[in-house]
């Protein structure tokens, strides 16, 4: 009985320091993706400098969709580092993330907008993709 007693608490114990260990997921990518050149907030100012006069966006509209592009580049920071690890399982994750920004903007956006937004989409291969 001492013996299963000390093996629970060892147990515990070790399940106790991993987890402290692993702290925040998003902050380490976060900041795993920041030293390797994705800024955030540099990338949605950039993207909407373009997106603004390009879509015509409205005060109204400009920052919900600063918004929702923000919340994107945030999400995708959390999966880049996918992009060397597993290529293929970034690549469904990211087309899941688009699907997303693409449903907001659906909300938000008049339907030409939305329109030409997903044709500045097939211009480039990815969307918001920095050089890393």
């Amino acid at each position: 009985m001492k013996k299963v007693i000390l093996f629970c608490m060892l147990f515990a114990g070790m399940a106790t320091v991993s987890i402290a260990q692993l702290g925040d997921l998003t902050k380490q990518a976060t900041a795993a993706a920041a030293g390797a050149g994705f800024d955030v907030n540099k990338i949605t100012g950039d993207v909407m400098k373009q997106l603004t006069p390009g879509l015509a966006l409205t005060a109204v509209q400009n920052p919900k969709v600063t918004s929702a592009v923000t919340d994107f580049l945030g999400k995708k920071a959390s999966i880049l580092p996918l992009l060397a690890s597993n290529p293929s399982k970034y690549a469904s994750q990211f087309s899941s993330l688009f699907s997303g920004l693409q449903g907001k903007l659906g909300g938000i956006l008049n339907p030409s907008q939305l329109t030409k937004f997903l044709s500045l989409k097939t211009q480039d291969q990815q969307p918001f993709e920095p050089i890393v």
